[in-house]
C-alpha cells in the first residue's frame, strides 16, 4: 500500500474542505477532511441542514478507497445519504467524497459546479 499521508508540520494548511452551497434550500454545508497514518479518513461536517446534521453524527471516518468508486458496492457516503437526507438531489453526499478524494490524494483540488437554467 502506497503512504499519502502529507508529512508536514503544519499539517492543517493540507486538510482538504469543501464549502458546499445545496441551492434553493439555503443550506450550507461545510466539510473537513483528515487522513490519518492507517489511511482512514476523518470526517467534520457542520451544516444548516438538520437532514446533514443527522447524517454527520453517523458517519465520522470512512476508508477512502471505499468511496471512490461503485464497482465495489454503494459508496457508504452515498447509503447515510440516502438514509438521512430528504431530497435524493441534494449536492451534500457528493461533495463529501470529493472532499475525501482529495485529502487522500486520489483527486486534484477542483471545484465542481451544477449550473441550472430553466
Amino acid at each position: 500500500m502506497v503512504n499519502i499521508l502529507l508529512m508536514h508540520p503544519d499539517k492543517e494548511k493540507f486538510m482538504a474542505k469543501a464549502h458546499i452551497y445545496s441551492g434553493i434550500c439555503g443550506f450550507v454545508t461545510d466539510v473537513t477532511t483528515t487522513i490519518r497514518e492507517d489511511q482512514q479518513i476523518l470526517l467534520k461536517i457542520e451544516s444548516d441542514c438538520p437532514d446533514i446534521q443527522n447524517l454527520a453524527k453517523n458517519i465520522s471516518e470512512v476508508n477512502p478507497w471505499e468511496e471512490i468508486s461503485y464497482r465495489q458496492g454503494v459508496p457508504s457516503i452515498i447509503r447515510k445519504g440516502q438514509e438521512y437526507c430528504a431530497h435524493s438531489a441534494c449536492p451534500v453526499p457528493v461533495g463529501i467524497i470529493k472532499a475525501i478524494e482529495v485529502e487522500a490524494g486520489l483527486a486534484l483540488p477542483k471545484d465542481a459546479i451544477i449550473h441550472i437554467e430553466k
